[in-house]
């Protein structure tokens, strides 16, 4: 009997199981189909939290609805009646002191006409002129492996770039966009660059595909996000799981593996996923050259924070939904949403939710970091009084610590995950990357990668 091991219940674990699990019963084959999970729980970066009468996302906190929707996970699992949908609402940019609107004609704060350019409050004059040469610079040396930080810049000038994208996009991908490559981010730019000659002229033509279905842009689920982990463990019924199971060594057995775990036992498989982060994945291998091509991958820090109120959410600004801070001088935060008025569900009473993030880019960070939970609330609470002037006493918070565990796409990325991918093929066959570490970071990207390399394992079964 063949064994597949799958590391990892996090949803690209998940994800891969599933499709086994399904393969498995649809055609009645004789094979073992394992999870291994280190922690208690299910969900790996989801985690739902409930606490007086809120739901607190304490890491992932929504679901692209554009690319789930061309997906059919959510159908499959019987999960179409639990769908909710983000209320519409605008962002705001915390510069110079205050709240300003992001453009609303704005793809990632990207202008998507003319008049949006025209009509920022975050670019002065000169920015704005500047950015016309979008227009009539051809794209003469820059390929989808460059810096997408390097390319806006060459097209839009400097001050667009720094003051309206950036803020959006460093928030989105967790870099700065000088180390982040186009194709890892938002390889629109570059296709509608050479399509339409402008970038600008791309996103105008191309609105619909990212604005689709009015204001509803994410989803998630009436009693949070972690009905998607309960929906695929309840599938599993032809495969064993085991929580508390941390996987610490791999070592070949003529064409298997002996995979031993913490607890003492070990497993024989012939197959084995390893949907885990790339820093825990490299401590299974007694092999350099495959270690030192792990190192190369780089990781990112998060540190996230909910305040909750006993006070209505009607106190924040009208029609928002959250801001993000342009100028690091100004706030310890690198963003702030405004939970409870972006989805509804999270707060029964209509009191009010935020939550603030702070990333390892703020030059601030490394002193967060070495503080403990009362430190970073005072924090939080300093950044919540500054920037929206409110200074009531919170009823319920929820910190988490990402600190080392966000990741983080350089240029050098791709080269990186391939020259791995070969390595484990010539030495390690049947052991497979998958998840947010190599592929890409949003739930419907790890959905899809758990899928496609099951399908890949069943291939070769």
């Amino acid at each position: 009997m063949k064994t597949v091991l799958v590391i990892g219940g996090g949803v690209t674990g998940l994800s891969a199981m599933y499709e086994l699990n399904k393969w498995k019963k649809e055609n009645g084959q004789d094979i073992r189909l394992v999870l291994a999970e280190s922690a208690e729980h299910l969900g790996g970066k989801i985690r739902t939290v409930r606490e007086g009468g809120f739901v607190i996302e304490a890491g992932a906190d929504s679901i692209v609805a554009r690319k789930a929707n061309a997906m059919n996970f959510i159908q499959e699992l019987g999960l179409e009646e639990e769908v909710v949908y983000n209320a519409a609402g605008r962002s705001y940019i915390y510069s110079d002191g205050e709240l300003k609107l992001i453009p609303a004609d704005s793809v990632f704060g990207i202008p998507a006409s003319v008049e949006s350019l025209a009509k920022s409050t975050l670019v002065s004059a000169e920015g704005k002129v500047e950015a016309l040469k979008d227009f009539y610079t051809k794209n003469k040396s820059f390929t989808k492996n460059d810096s997408i930080g390097d390319f806006l810049e060459h097209f839009f000038g400097k001050e667009l770039v720094e003051k309206q994208i950036a803020p959006v996009l460093s928030g989105v991908y967790s870099g700065n966009l000088s180390d982040l490559t186009i194709a890892s981010t938002l390889p629109q730019v570059f296709d509608y660059k050479e399509k339409y000659g402008s970038i600008i002229r791309g996103f105008e033509e191309n609105k619909k595909v990212f604005q689709s279905g009015g204001g509803k842009k994410f989803l998630s689920f009436k009693k949070g996000l972690d009905t998607l982990i309960d929906a695929y463990e309840g599938k599993l019924d032809g495969a064993e799981i085991f929580k508390n199971t941390k996987a610490v060594k791999i070592e070949k057995s003529d064409r298997r593996y002996i995979v031993d775990f913490s607890n003492g036992e070990s497993l024989k498989a012939d197959h084995v996923v390893l949907s885990i982060p790339h820093n825990a994945a490299v401590t299974l291998f007694d092999h350099e050259e495959l270690k030192a091509e792990f190192g190369l991958l780089k990781n990112s820090s998060l540190i996230s924070i909910y305040l909750a109120y006993d006070i209505p959410d009607s106190e924040l600004p009208e029609d928002g939904t959250g801001f993000i801070t342009a100028n690091t001088d100004e706030l310890t935060c690198n963003a702030c949403t405004w939970t409870s008025r972006k989805w509804k569900h999270t707060s029964a009473s209509g009191n009010l939710l935020v939550r603030l993030f702070y990333k390892s880019s703020h030059p601030d960070f490394a002193s967060l970091k070495e503080m403990n939970e009362e430190k970073l609330l005072q924090t939080a609470l300093a950044d919540i009084e500054k920037s929206l002037g409110i200074t009531a006493v919170p009823a319920a918070s929820e910190v988490t610590n990402w600190t080392g565990k966000m990741p983080n796409y350089l240029i050098s990325h791709p080269q990186t995950v391939a020259a791995l991918e070969n390595r484990l093929d010539r030495e390690y066959p049947g052991i497979w990357l998958a998840g947010c570490s190599y592929y890409g970071v949003g739930i419907p990207d790890c959905i899809e990668n758990g899928a496609e390399t099951a399908r890949k394992i069943i291939e070769h079964i």
